[in-house]
């Protein structure tokens, strides 16, 4: 078994962190994401595919704005996947990567 590229692992932190106008914006979007996991993990659980294809939008908007640019490819993925009728697994393979790379957010600055 191969273990994970760190770059596939490592933290996530947005560059408007050091912006002194922006920090705290950038650290509430962090400390929200919890929640956000929480609402596309039970959409996932559920089989809501609209709302999911929603939030999944939504979140590959919010990523970028508050920059977290990796994450905006990845939700779009999702949204994609259930705008175009992929199938079940496909589409429940990009929501586990959304999962994955929401997780690795992180307020403020590398040390």
């Amino acid at each position: 078994m191969t273990s994970p590229n760190p770059s596939q692992t490592a933290p996530l932190y947005s560059p408007l962190a050091s912006d002194p106008d922006l920090s705290e914006l950038v650290d509430l979007y962090v400390d929200e994401m919890p929640d956000r996991i929480a609402a596309l993990q039970q959409m996932l659980d559920s089989c809501n595919w609209e709302e999911l294809r929603r939030f999944a939008h939504q979140t590959k908007g919010a990523a970028g704005s508050y920059g977290f640019e990796p994450i905006s490819p990845v939700a779009g993925r999702v949204e994609d996947s259930i705008r175009n009728g992929a199938p079940e697994d496909e589409i429940r393979q990009a929501v586990e990567e959304l999962l994955a790379i929401c997780s690795r957010a992180r307020a403020g600055v590398p040390d």
